[in-house]
């Protein structure tokens, strides 16, 4: 079963400068790994077989033929670049190698608060692809500065500073209205099939967007990770 009213947000080490802005530009200059890195992966904490459905979804981006990455998971030691909690409220990442910011062990720079070993496969593959396109430097689809999303703020800031997100307006107003500028960003016109697209329902929008739930990476979102980083 799917959660198509939970949304991710991307998790920035400076709060007061993802919040207003200050932040994203440098962090996107710096949010690239170089073809041919070793990402170094542990958990925190978690469920056993829980964390063998990340370990193995998480691969997807870096099978042959997809990001010349290699995602290096580790046991016993925090002492890597990504660190995977499911301890805290939603689902979130920092985005690519702002991780080497983070320099405290015990900090996760990842996050799954709704994955439990109750949760269905579908929904675990779904929401570990989102958040390690994340960590490989993706952005959410709806802040693609080729995007022409027109936004009712009202009934988006109604919607997600409630149940089951409980945003902040700060959270919201970084995640959801500022797109990043073109300069900042390798882009193309907006990929309604992305995975790192979540659904938008029409009420959200002035201009008729709308997106369902993606649950699979797109052929946009395989041709952009191989043009990357090959």
């Amino acid at each position: 079963m799917t959660n198509p009213g939970m949304w991710c947000f991307t998790w920035m080490p400076d709060r007061r400068a993802a919040a207003n802005g200050a932040d994203k530009a440098a962090l996107l200059k710096d949010a690239k790994w170089q073809s041919g890195d070793i990402i170094t992966v542990s958990f925190l904490d978690g469920d056993e077989a829980v964390i063998q459905k990340v370990i193995r979804y998480a691969q997807e981006w870096t099978t042959p033929g997809m990001a010349d990455l290699t995602l290096d998971f580790r046991r016993d030691t925090t002492d890597t670049l990504v660190r995977i909690s499911f301890r805290y409220p939603g689902s979130w990442s920092v985005v690519g190698t702002a991780c080497r910011r983070i320099t405290d062990q015990l900090r996760p720079t990842m996050n799954y608060g709704w994955l439990t070993p109750a949760t269905a496969d579908d929904e675990v593959r779904r929401v570990v692809l989102h958040e390690f396109g994340h960590a490989l430097g993706l952005i959410h689809e709806h802040q693609n500065p080729k995007g022409a999303i027109e936004w009712d703020r009202a009934a988006v800031i109604r919607d997600l500073s409630g149940p089951p997100n409980n945003w902040t307006a700060d959270q919201i107003e970084f995640n959801m209205f500022k797109p990043y500028q073109e300069a900042e960003v390798r882009a193309t016109p907006v990929d309604r099939a992305s995975i790192m697209l979540y659904p938008i329902p029409a009420r959200w929008t002035t201009n008729g967007f709308s997106a369902g739930l993606n649950t699979d990476l797109s052929a946009d979102d395989r041709r952009l990770i191989r043009e990357v980083y090959s």
